[in-house]
């Protein structure tokens, strides 16, 4: 079984700007490709989880995001951050598909793909519904605001989400749990 850390992608990795869609207006995130090679030394597994409503809204084609994904992912190839592999859902909202955060289905097919051990992986978003398998599987949640500081979800119940203000902190706080689950990428 494999740790993991399951990535939304806009306004986490990348600078959300609505419908990112534009290789030249890409910008990540403060310290997140920083962070993410830290993360990946720790030996998770990087996988993103991302709805894209922009192809169902005619925003952008299938095509124009294949092409954005490859210039994104070759980017953070260039700064040392091997992706495993990406998911999105290309549809809207009541599209009737079971890949649209805050349902699950992306996550259970990465998790089949690459076996992955839920108690020992994390999700990573900047909406609640980036963290939606966190209440169906043991994995640990992040809720990403960016500058704002460190802060608990306990009181609304979800025990297994923290929310945390910079990457330099989700790197340290996954990198000191210790979740000593099987290091190796598949």
């Amino acid at each position: 079984m494999n740790k993991a850390v399951f990535l939304d992608r806009d306004g986490t990795i990348n600078v959300d700007y609505g419908y990112v869609c534009e290789p030249k207006k890409l910008e990540f995130m403060p310290g997140a490709l920083e962070a993410l090679r830290r993360i990946q030394k720790a030996g998770f597994l990087l996988l993103i989880v991302t709805n894209q409503s922009g192809i169902a809204r005619g925003y952008f084609s299938e095509r124009q995001y294949q092409e954005f994904e490859g210039f994104l992912l070759g980017r953070m190839g260039q700064e040392g951050v091997i992706v495993d592999k990406v998911y999105h859902c290309p549809h809207g909202e009541g599209g009737g598909c079971s890949c649209r955060k805050p349902l699950t289905g992306m996550f259970y097919q990465a998790a089949e793909e690459f076996q992955v051990d839920w108690g020992q992986s994390y999700a990573i978003g900047d909406k609640a519904r980036d963290l939606s398998i966190c209440e169906k599987e043991a994995v640990t949640g992040i809720l990403y605001h960016e500058g704002q500081g460190a802060g608990s979800l306990k009181a609304s119940g979800q025990e297994s989400i923290v929310s945390l203000g910079s990457w330099q902190e989700i790197a340290e706080y996954i990198c000191a749990a210790k979740k000593d689950a099987p290091q190796g990428r598949k």
